[in-house]
């Protein structure tokens, strides 16, 4: 089985990082940290609050303050939020305290599966979600890559069989 170590999943929005750390956290029988969540739980206000109050700056200090705190913690599973990897200082720390999980995905599946969700601030905006979305593959997949152990496309997979993929490739590590 695998040993305790830290699992940090990365990768765009709707790629499925707290759905597929959630049942990966229940199979290893870790303890679940969803980053968004926690920011939220800390502010007592959503993620889109934190952007149109503090700006996307002020909303990645907080990401980048609380994720540098769980990742001190031993045997979890972190979901992290799509665009934390634009810090430096957080990429460095994800690959020096665990396994790097980029789940990868397709435009049109984050559009399939993020078209109803108005809790995406980086998708309330005039420009249309491919749009977004496409710029945001351009600056950001870069970055995953540069930083992922494991690698594994989460398109056209149940998340049992994703979960079952990802422990699989956690053994050979």
């Amino acid at each position: 089985m695998v040993e305790k170590r830290n699992i940090f999943l990365i990768g765009p929005m709707g790629a499925g990082k707290s759905t597929i750390g959630r049942q990966l956290s229940y199979q290893l029988n870790m303890e679940f940290f969803d980053s968004d969540h926690e920011i939220e739980k800390r502010t007592g206000a959503d993620i889109s609050w934190v952007f149109d109050v503090e700006g996307e700056e002020g909303f990645r200090d907080r990401e980048e303050k609380i994720i540098d705190e769980i990742t001190k913690k031993q045997g979890i599973i972190l979901a992290t939020g799509g665009g934390s990897i634009k810090s430096r200082e957080t990429r460095n720390r994800l690959c020096a305290r665990g396994i790097v999980v980029y789940l990868r995905t397709t435009i049109e599946k984050q559009l399939l599966r993020t078209h109803l969700d108005k809790k995406r601030p980086l998708l309330q905006v005039a420009t249309s979600s491919r749009v977004v979305l496409e710029n945001l593959a351009k600056e950001r997949i870069p970055m995953y890559e540069e930083i992922a152990d494991i690698t594994v496309c989460t398109d056209d997979s149940s998340v049992k069989f994703i979960v079952n993929q990802i422990i699989i490739l956690l053994e050979k590590k």
